[in-house]
């Protein structure tokens, strides 16, 4: 099995247990009297992402791996890792609001405020670069700027009006 093969196995196998974490953690909260926010742009945000990995299945396998955007690749998963586990059961894909929670303020919280968003616009442009396809890199990056455009609004006024 090719390297290139091996990291898009990789990084499928990890989104799709992410779902599956994903899901548990907002049927969770919204157990304990959460709400979802900007379920409207929430289709469209699976659809890139999706697209964004299918493509790369189309288009990276027989192409070499780059280690040092391997490396930069594998930084971000660290990243993504330290998110997930600073949010703990409040980490999903979708935005679920508990009214009356305070925000998190540990992990990489302490420093930004969105530092999934961060780590999730790297990967999308990291990955592509590690199978050397740039202009792919380039490319849903912009869309996922867009789509973070929308998203992040919605999330940081929800935020503000719900949490303190």
């Amino acid at each position: 099995m090719s390297p290139a093969i091996i990291l898009l196995s990789f990084v499928t196998l990890q989104r799709l247990a992410e779902l599956a974490l994903a899901r548990r953690n907002t049927d969770a909260l919204l157990r304990k009297g959460g709400h979802e926010v900007g379920a409207r742009h929430y289709p469209l945000m699976v659809t890139l992402h999706a697209l964004w990995l299918a493509g790369l299945w189309l288009l990276a396998p027989g192409h070499s791996v780059n280690p040092i955007w391997l490396v930069i690749f594998c930084l971000l998963q660290a990243g993504r890792i330290w998110v997930i586990a600073s949010l703990g059961e409040r980490w999903t894909t979708r935005i679920v609001i508990l009214p009356g929670t305070p925000l998190v303020q540990r992990g990489p919280y302490r420093f930004m405020s969105h530092p999934n968003y961060a780590i999730v616009a790297g990967e999308i442009a990291t990955l592509p670069l590690t199978f050397g396809l740039p202009f792919y890199a380039l490319g849903f990056s912009l869309l996922n700027a867009l789509m973070l455009r929308v998203r992040i609004a919605e999330e940081s006024t929800a935020l503000k009006r719900e949490c303190f």
